[in-house]
């Protein structure tokens, strides 16, 4: 495939990957199956992505899943936007139906991401001076380790509910465990057994009974299917990720005076997996704003999507 060829979901049925977006296509009526698509980023991913293109757009969205999310955690809030911006999303290597290749090929690492991310731009032929990126969980330190040396990556980035700096005490357990061996392997495979149990909760946990909140069935349907794919399952990525956490948050931490892309913080309130406290000093370093999210766990885009909107809304007023 050329390394510019783009695939519209209904045209690579022979892979095992395409199936699963056909089916989400499928669920989420006409307007997502035209959206719903395959960009070749290098001989070795080839992502999924989600473009939802407005009329006259004042600008671009590209939104940055994290984990164990795929790309249709965003559709609603594409939807309700496309309005007025054009909107971009895509799955991460390892997450979704993206590629998955071995560890030998693709470390996984932040820093990697933050390459495939450059090229995804680069590919999609997205306008850096009019793009604001929301970035949460997993995709938020790739999109600052990218704007370190690409200032103008975009007008604005957002980003929440992640850890840019080594601070074990402000994580959930499981995560400080990912971090290092010899409790990183066991954590693997601690993750993969209990799949079901993280698939139907993950986003749940830390909020109250009455805070609580459903997935929308298309959503909660695609990040099961899309679990294990190609031998490898998103707990298996999001380990290689981590292999190389603390190695990428020394390096953001280490630079923060190159960081001139305007950024703004987004934390729940109740996150228990990454504490607020992580968003407050990072904020406070590189002076940016902070909004703590009162009543809100770690996925504020999934318990009040309206929010998302509008702050998106603001960074371009």
């Amino acid at each position: 495939m050329s390394k510019d060829k783009i695939v519209n979901a209904a045209s690579v049925a022979a892979t095992p990957s395409s199936h699963t977006a056909e089916a989400f296509a499928s669920a989420s009526g006409e307007a997502a199956q035209d959206a719903i698509e395959f960009i070749e980023i290098d001989e070795v991913l080839t992502l999924r992505r989600m473009v939802v293109r407005a009329p006259a757009p004042k600008g671009t969205v590209l939104f940055l899943h994290g984990f164990p999310e795929t790309l249709t955690v965003w559709k609603d809030i594409a939807t309700t936007l496309a309005h007025d911006y054009g909107v971009h999303a895509f799955d991460w290597p390892g997450y979704g139906q993206s590629s998955r290749p071995a560890f030998e090929r693709f470390s996984y690492a932040p820093r990697a991401y933050a390459q495939v991310l450059k090229a995804y731009i680069e590919r999609a032929g997205i306008d850096r001076s009019k793009l604001v990126i929301y970035a949460t969980d997993i995709g938020a330190l790739p999109v600052l380790l990218l704007a370190l040396d690409e200032p103008t990556i975009a007008r604005q980035i957002i980003v929440g509910d992640f850890a840019p700096f080594d601070r074990p005490q402000y994580m959930w357990e499981n995560l400080q465990n990912l971090k290092a061996e010899p409790t990183a392997s066991p954590t693997r495979v601690y993750m993969n057994k209990t799949s079901d149990e993280i698939l139907r909760n993950v986003h749940r946990r830390g909020l109250s009974p009455a805070e609580q909140f459903d997935l929308p069935a298309d959503v909660q349907q695609d990040m099961i299917r899309s679990w294990s794919l190609d031998g490898m399952t998103s707990a298996d990525a999001f380990t290689l990720y981590y292999a190389n956490f603390t190695r990428d948050q020394h390096h953001l931490e280490a630079n923060l005076t190159r960081l001139k892309t305007p950024v703004k913080v987004i934390w729940g309130e109740k996150d228990i997996y990454i504490a607020r406290e992580m968003g407050i000093e990072f904020a406070g370093k590189i002076g940016a704003k902070v909004d703590v999210l009162p009543g809100i766990g770690h996925f504020p885009h999934l318990q009040n999507p309206e929010q998302t909107v509008e702050e998106i809304r603001a960074s371009f007023r």
